[in-house]
């Protein structure tokens, strides 16, 4: 039986205590093809006092059973990772294989190198007759996106769990379902009555609620900076901690003595994956001038090289972007890099040929542009690129710079030392030099208005501890 119209509380599957439902929408089709219970101030006291209760008792697990806690839950992820894919293709539009392999396949890849620090991480510390304690920090409020819901969800729940927090999830009433299956998933893992709640709604209703709470002791978001202001100012009532990952608009460099062919078309088909629905998409590509034209060219073959259609095609590269909202945002940009003099070199206004329903987007490459335009200062959040031409590196770092965001910057040169002097000069918490494989175990998060905290492994695990001092431990 679906537990689309309940809530996750207090170890089991409750009632709403109000009426509302949202509606979830395939983005494929246009179409409603389920609801879930719309929660209110009343289901989120119920969820704050259920982890409230819990988290005396669960904050003093030893640190062997919480282990064993978390490998539970991942092998009951990995036998629920089929569900989980389906739910993400459905409910945000991600082709199918990409959906099981990357998106649930990040949550997998979380709570594994979540085990594998909590293993090697040291809880106290003696400093002289010091004795230095990190202990969980309380009840979190955690509330998460729909562009990588799974990815997102099991780093917030997983350091959680591995510190001994209590917690309530608010996933994204965009992209709610696969945050469902992964409650049936912790309760079928035996996660104890009260430690992890699920409470779906609106963010005024729900996510504000909780952030506002007397009793939640940190939030950890990630979403919009305008949400992410919202949160961190209702937070500040009762000053707790506020833990952000929030947008960007990343810089990436191709330098002089790059690969240039490759990375420029890598450069590409990275922006455009997962439809470029992710904060940390390589959204500004900067070439050197006399180059502007070649790597127009590529960008022009790499875009139109990618297949949009059907998220149930195995053929599919590019599904549909998750919503009406997010696909009249994307086209009122393209029309507006257009109005502002940028040369549209793939791609443009309208669905791709052959697509008259779903929120299909055309590949779009922007050559010509420079830092000023809308397009290279506002996150699309959708397969959209600007192509923006550098006269000396310098200059070019003073472009990728010239942001409010800080989460993600990209740099490409065949000399790796030349590339880590210029990754050393850019005001970003990630930089990836040549495209390297995803790193489960490196820090994530921004600077500037793309947030604060980290995550992932060991760094996710210290945003959710709080430490103590205990003086005199030694006479």
């Amino acid at each position: 039986m679906s537990n689309n119209l309940k809530f996750y509380i207090d170890g089991a599957w409750v009632a709403p205590s109000g009426t509302d439902v949202i509606d979830v929408i395939d983005p494929s089709t246009e179409e409603v093809y389920t609801q879930i219970a719309a929660g209110n101030a009343a289901d989120v006291e119920k969820a704050i006092a259920a982890a409230k209760t819990a988290f005396p008792i669960f904050s003093q697990w030893p640190k062997a059973d919480r282990l064993a806690l978390l490998k539970r839950i991942l092998a009951e992820y990995e036998a629920r990772i089929d569900d989980l894919g389906a739910a993400i293709s459905q409910e945000m539009g991600a082709p199918l294989a990409f959906a099981k392999s990357s998106q649930a396949g990040s949550g997998y890849a979380h709570i594994k190198a979540t085990i594998e620090a909590l293993e090697a991480f040291e809880f106290t510390e003696q400093r002289g007759k010091t004795m230095v304690v990190r202990e969980p920090i309380g009840v979190c409020a955690l509330i998460t996106p729909w562009n990588w819901p799974l990815n997102q969800i099991t780093c917030k729940v997983a350091p959680a769990i591995a510190t001994g927090c209590t917690m309530i999830l608010k996933p994204s009433e965009v992209a709610p379902i696969s945050g469902i299956i992964f409650a049936e998933i912790m309760h079928a893992a035996g996660v104890p009555k009260g430690v992890f709640n699920l409470v779906n709604g609106t963010g005024p209703d729900v996510g504000q609620v909780m952030s506002g709470h007397p009793d939640v002791d940190m939030v950890s978001f990630t979403g919009s900076t305008r949400a992410g202001i919202i949160v961190a100012k209702t937070a500040a009532d009762t000053v707790k901690r506020v833990s952000q990952e929030l947008g960007g608009k990343s810089p990436n460099i191709i330098l002089r003595d790059a690969d240039f062919e490759y990375s420029v078309k890598k450069g590409v088909t990275d922006c455009f994956s997962n439809t470029g629905q992710s904060c940390n998409a390589p959204t500004r590509m900067l070439v050197p001038a006399e180059r502007h034209d070649e790597a127009l060219g590529y960008a022009k073959v790499a875009a139109e090289s990618l297949k949009v259609g059907n998220p149930l095609d195995p053929q599919t590269n590019l599904g549909p972007v998750v919503s009406k909202i997010q696909f009249n945002k994307i086209q009122a940009l393209i029309e507006k890099g257009i109005e502002e003099g940028a040369t549209l070199v793939a791609g443009g206004p309208g669905r791709p040929d052959g697509l008259n329903r779903g929120y299909y987007i055309r590949p779009t490459v922007f050559g010509g542009v420079n830092n000023q335009m809308t397009i290279a200062r506002e996150e699309i959040f959708g397969p959209v690129i600007a192509i923006l031409p550098y006269e000396s590196e310098e200059e070019a770092i003073e472009i990728a710079n010239d942001t409010v965001y800080g989460l993600a910057s990209y740099v490409h040169s065949k000399d790796r030392a030349h590339a880590r002097q210029v990754a050393s000069r850019l005001r970003t918490g990630n930089v990836y030099i040549n495209f390297p494989d995803w790193d489960t175990a490196a820090p994530f998060g921004g600077y500037k208005q793309s947030g604060n905290g980290r995550e992932y492994a060991d760094w996710g695990i210290h945003d959710f501890l709080e430490i103590k001092g205990v003086c005199g431990w030694d006479e």
